[in-house]
């Protein structure tokens, strides 16, 4: 089964999404299921994801279950299944002729017709992931969260564990709180671990042999701390800031992107004749990355409708900085409500982008001192949501949201030659559905 490791954020998004869906503040009245004396809540949602042009599409339920042990104290169990399938860009440039790749297990190929994005149709995975948290007070003025996460998919394993403190002042009109999470990964990519700058072998099409020499298994380690501060103003409004810290050490490269090789022309060099193979190197990145963000957040209540407006600012030692604008506005409409939103989203590049190498000055295989990668999640690009939920509350509450996304990659200006008349991050649009019920 081949797959390439975009699907990674994706399903951090489509988690994100799922905790989002289950953690919102629910309304006085939720079903309660009385087990032994305890409290049980139940929310369950789904999320589903769809990109254009045949690209990725997604399906995620989620569950989470929450046991309420006494006032102030409960606990949450969740689970989430995300299933991904599609096609994924492998990073290579397009071509004014046909190109063939190799799939990421050496066990096949396939062709790319001239002018178009290449892109691995057999990108499919599946994903659980498990997580329970427990938050209690202690004494009067404080509140410790903690909790632990498990997922598991085809080739990636990741183990986790948070918690959260928070301290009360002036009448719990201000709160301040500090959090901390590790997780540990491994990553297991389909046809082993390839070497940095090692170019894509010949399909050997089922037959033994031709397997280029690869590592094993890889791990890394992230460390996340949070410190946060809410202040409510009056009656009507809240002001929250969040200072975030984030260091990721070990393997950090996705081992199914490749950068193509051209010719003084701008065209592909193809690295076998008899194949048509194009010439495409394994990339490159360091092997530890620290980001550090700003965000802030105002909500404010008119009259019963709820404005909720946030900023979002994220620098890394890779050089990418960006900007995220979010804004909701939440109505009452009759015995409902209906919410818009409209997010905006830019990124400048990081150091080491690198669309495509000139041949005779790409790296030589297994090298350590140059970094390169032509993920285009790396360059620079700008991406908007447009959103609309509804839902209604009371003994069961739901809401359901539809959204537009579009992301819009910068093209590179180094393009040149047959390079300059083909697109070489075509613009990508999803629309996202989301499901959410009270149960």
């Amino acid at each position: 089964m081949g797959k390439r490791k975009s699907k990674r954020e994706i399903s951090g998004a489509l988690a994100a999404a799922a905790c989002a869906l289950l953690g919102h503040d629910s309304q006085a009245g939720v079903f309660d299921y009385d087990l032994g004396g305890e409290a049980w809540d139940a929310e369950a949602a789904f999320l589903y994801y769809s990109e254009s042009d045949g690209r990725v599409s997604a399906v995620s339920p989620a569950l989470q279950l929450t046991r309420h042990i006494d006032t102030d104290e409960f606990q949450t169990f969740r689970l989430t299944v995300d299933t991904l399938t599609g096609s994924s860009p492998s990073g290579a440039v397009p071509s004014s002729n046909v190109q063939t790749f190799t799939r990421p297990s050496g066990d096949g190929s396939y062709t790319i017709a001239a002018n178009q994005a290449p892109l691995d149709d057999t990108f499919r995975d599946t994903r659980v992931a498990f997580n329970a948290g427990w938050e209690r007070p202690l004494g009067d003025r404080n509140t410790l969260t903690v909790g632990g996460n498990v997922s598991n998919e085809f080739d990636y394993f990741s183990l986790g564990l948070s918690t959260r403190f928070s301290r009360f002042f002036n009448e719990k009109n201000t709160t301040l709180s500090a959090g901390a999470a590790v997780a540990a990964d491994t990553i297991s990519p389909v046809g082993r671990t390839p070497l940095v700058f090692d170019s894509m072998p010949i399909a050997r099409n089922g037959q033994s042999g031709n397997e280029p020499e690869r590592s094993g298994d890889q791990t890394k380690t992230v460390t996340d701390l949070l410190f946060g501060l809410t202040q409510v103003i009056d009656k009507d409004s809240l002001l929250q800031f969040t200072l975030g810290f984030s260091h990721s050490d070990g393997y950090q490269n996705d081992p199914y992107k490749v950068i193509s090789v051209v010719d003084a022309n701008g065209d592909p060099v193809i690295s076998d004749v008899a194949s048509n193979l194009s010439l495409a190197l394994y990339e490159s990145r360091p092997d530890s990355r620290t980001r550090g963000s700003i965000y802030a957040q105002y909500k404010r209540n008119f009259g019963g409708s709820v404005l909720d407006t946030s900023y979002r600012y994220m620098r890394d030692d890779w050089e990418v900085r960006s900007h995220t604008f979010d804004v909701t506005y939440r109505m009452q409409v009759g015995n409902g409500w209906i919410q818009p939103r409209l997010r905006f989203y830019t990124q400048d590049a990081a150091e080491f982008y690198t669309p495509f190498f000139r041949d005779g000055l790409q790296p030589t295989v297994g090298s350590t001192d140059v970094f390169a990668s032509s993920d285009y999640r790396l360059g620079p690009l700008d991406a908007t949501t447009v959103g609309i939920s509804y839902g209604r509350d009371g003994k069961r509450p739901w809401h359901v949201t539809l959204e537009y996304y579009k992301q819009t990659p910068e093209e590179t200006a180094d393009k040149f030659g047959a390079l300059e008349g083909l697109t070489l991050n075509p613009d990508l649009t999803a629309v996202v559905f989301r499901l959410n019920v009270d149960l």
